[in-house]
């Protein structure tokens, strides 16, 4: 990877972390993830014209349809990633749905896209799977039910994260779709699909705007802008460099969900991050 490559990816990861311990503490469901995307189509307007204008982009049909799938992609995982944190930690669901999505991208890469990582590569992906399987292990009780929630819709956002990391990257390299307005349209067209559910519930609109207001507005920020940092890094850095890459966030979501959420287990939780965080260097570099 080049440095601006690798500096792309560590600013996306910080930007995500930080999303994502919003999320966890608003976890307003689906009405949550409606105002959100409603806040960012507003937010980014002005600069999805500005690229449209000087990059001189026309949308075809095809170029439409990329970004209704890529909609698609991105309202599942966000409306799985609610549910997980509703009923998990955040230390245990994001790290696990972190390293499930680039094992998978990296597998499905190599299968579509012809990219052959190293042997390096490969033990990065054995690293990350023993990482996972740590960071849900309990000793029993309900502890060991949350946990094992948790890695369910951990690995269930995985996979989704695999599914859009290819489609996406499919766009902005074969298409060529500028990163920004890939993530607009696909966020518009989210905005779209979930409105006809939010506009029925409109007193609990009102409540969470209410109370989760920083919140909104972090997530609407933060969201698109760790995201469209990876895409522009995808455009010149192949998919299994940047999708294991981007995963150094994990860490971070440990450390936050241990000590500023009060999940507890940190220590091991950590211990398990960091032996992902060592399969995700080596997926990088391999």
């Amino acid at each position: 990877m080049t440095g601006v490559a690798v500096a792309l990816v560590l600013a996306a990861a910080l930007a995500h972390a930080g999303w994502n311990t919003l999320a966890k503490q608003a976890s307003g469901g689906a009405v949550f993830v409606w105002l959100f995307t409603a806040a960012s189509t507003c937010i980014y307007l002005p600069f999805a014209v500005a690229v449209l204008i000087l990059q001189d982009f026309r949308f075809g049909s095809a170029e439409l349809l990329v970004c209704l799938v890529s909609a698609g992609f991105h309202l599942a995982y966000y409306l799985l990633l609610q549910k997980g944190y509703a009923v998990g930690d955040l230390s245990v669901v994001y790290p696990t749905a972190r390293a499930a999505g680039p094992t998978l991208s990296v597998l499905a890469a190599m299968l579509i896209f012809g990219e052959r990582p190293g042997q390096w590569a490969l033990l990065g992906g054995v690293l990350i799977v023993a990482g996972v399987v740590a960071l849900v292990w309990e000793s029993g009780g309900p502890s060991r039910d949350r946990a094992r929630a948790s890695v369910g819709f951990g690995l269930l956002v995985g996979g989704i994260i695999a599914c859009y990391t290819l489609w996406d990257a499919y766009a902005v390299s074969a298409l060529l779709i500028p990163p920004l307005l890939l993530d607009y349209v696909a966020t518009l067209g989210r905005l779209v699909m979930l409105s006809p559910f939010a506009l029925r519930r409109r007193a609990s609109i009102s409540s969470i705007w209410r109370e989760h207001r920083v919140a909104v507005l972090g997530v609407a920020i933060l969201s698109p802008l760790s995201y469209i940092l990876v895409l522009t890094a995808l455009v010149f850095t192949p998919v299994s460099y940047v999708a294991p890459a981007r995963e150094v966030s994990v860490l971070l979501a440990v450390l936050i969900g241990g000590q500023l959420l009060g999940e507890g287990g940190t220590g091991r939780r950590l211990l398990a991050a960091l032996v992902m965080l060592a399969g995700i260097v080596a997926l990088a570099t391999g």
